[in-house]
């Protein structure tokens, strides 16, 4: 049960119905297509859809009360006593009953966001905290204005911890969602470009970020990344700490090591650390959740277990057994500028291959400096790499200037999937190293479940 009825009028006044009844609310939904049993319907209404067209199969999906917007008519069929609270605007009414659920229930809550790295970030710190709290954290990536609210009302009445994620696109977004989840501790992992197009600039995405503080409790603490220059007129605030490579920072990353299947590195403190990821901006995203481990009063063994047993979301720098004795990293969930250099500077450090190849696709939301932007990525590339293959409108500035700088690299641009997918089968052998990354609208898993070993 998450809550009854009756407490459910306490928050929205204006209903028909036995709306003080004690039957008990199991889950919240808003698509009428899955089955859920003694479940409260939202419907949500969008610019080709109207959630309110579907009660009947939500009725008939085991819904037992509903939210609805009071301007429309509602349908014949419900019984009378069926509970219907009245709201002027579903979407906001779902946000409003989040907060009042995140009140009720009052877990510790930490809010992660940031242009990269926040859904690891937010695994990472879930892992720790879940070693001593009953923790529920964002499943997938239900980060935005919906998602956040469903993950709050999602979360069993006895959880005392939880690790919220959130995301955007435009201003305004995260300060919703800070003042939704009301964090306790709040993290922003950097900032990159992503979603450049709709905020005009690095400086806006910073500012952007930095509303994760507009809901952020009196004596809550902030961790950012210390080594990000537009975060810098926020240290000295108040319960700022700060993290990163450089020595200046609060807690400063040092003694990184790459291997095949973890990387090692310490802290500050002089503690040795290991993590099941590669590359060392997960050593950061890991310092960020040893950080809330400390200011939770985690016992130091409890941390560096948890970072050892980690439950990740899927596609974000996977390494998978490819066909012929191959390799396999699947970062295809999501890309930026800044990501995809990440992810090729682990490929460069990784050792013990005797091939190494990327494949590359289209960063989205870039807007007008989308081909620029593409070309960095082209600055970390070397010929520690073998081949770069390119996928999208503007992935092939990649490989152009690629080619110019380093003939030997068997660079192509592709605008065929099947044409780039012929090509990869060349380089499914023993002792290669194989990279996806690109942006998710790329649906780049299919290469991936092209290559990888179905035993």
């Amino acid at each position: 049960m998450l809550f009854t009825i009756g407490w459910l009028a306490t928050v929205f006044t204006d209903f028909k119905g036995s709306a003080h009844d004690s039957a008990e609310i199991a889950e919240v939904t808003t698509d009428s297509r899955v089955k859920a049993d003694q479940s409260l319907f939202i419907p949500l209404t969008g610019e080709n859809f109207d959630g309110h067209d579907y009660m009947k199969e939500a009725f008939n999906q085991g819904a037992i009360a509903a939210l609805w917007d009071k301007k429309k008519k509602l349908p014949d069929f419900l019984p009378g006593d069926f509970p219907v609270f009245f709201v002027e605007d579903t979407l906001r009414a779902l946000q409003e009953l989040a907060q009042a659920y995140r009140e009720k229930t009052n877990p510790v809550v930490i809010g992660v966001t940031g242009s990269n790295g926040k859904t690891t970030t937010k695994d990472l710190i879930a892992s720790v905290v879940d070693s001593s709290f009953k923790t529920h954290k964002t499943q997938g990536n239900l980060n935005n204005q919906i998602g956040v609210p469903l993950t709050i009302l999602s979360m069993p009445p006895d959880t005392t911890a939880l690790v919220v994620e959130m995301g955007m696109n435009h201003f305004g977004e995260i300060e919703t969602l800070s003042h939704i989840a009301k964090p306790d501790y709040a993290v922003i992992t950097n900032i990159g470009e992503s979603h450049i197009e709709y905020l005009g600039s690095r400086e806006g995405i910073a500012k952007a970020k930095l509303e994760i503080t507009k809901g952020l409790s009196e004596d809550g603490h902030l961790i950012i990344d210390g080594d990000e220059t537009l975060l810098r007129q926020i240290h000295q605030r108040h319960h700022v700490i700060t993290c990163g490579f450089d020595v200046s920072n609060d807690v400063f990353i040092k003694k990184v090591k790459l291997f095949q299947e973890y990387t090692q590195f310490e802290l500050s403190d002089d503690d040795a650390y290991t993590i099941s990821l590669l590359g060392s901006h997960h050593a950061l995203n890991a310092a960020f959740a040893v950080t809330i481990g400390k200011l939770l009063g985690i016992a130091r063994e409890n941390v560096k277990q948890a970072l050892t047993e980690l439950n990740l979301s899927a596609m974000r720098f996977e390494m998978l057994n490819g066909k012929n004795g191959s390799s396999i990293i699947n970062d295809a969930y999501n890309a930026s500028p800044t990501s995809m250099k990440a992810s090729v500077n682990v490929v460069k450090q990784l050792e013990g291959f005797m091939q190494k190849v990327l494949v590359l696709g289209d960063m989205f939301e870039l807007g007008e400096k989308s081909k620029t932007l593409h070309q960095t990525v082209a600055d970390n590339i070397d010929d520690s790499v073998d081949a770069v293959f390119t996928l999208g409108d503007d992935a092939d500035e990649i490989t152009s200037i690629v080619k110019k700088r380093y003939p030997s690299i068997d660079c192509r641009p592709f605008n065929s999937r099947e044409k780039l997918s012929q090509a990869l089968e060349e380089y499914v052998s023993n002792d290669t190293l194989i990279l996806f990354k690109a942006s998710r609208g790329m649906h780049f898993e299919s290469f991936v479940k092209q290559v990888i070993d179905p035993s």
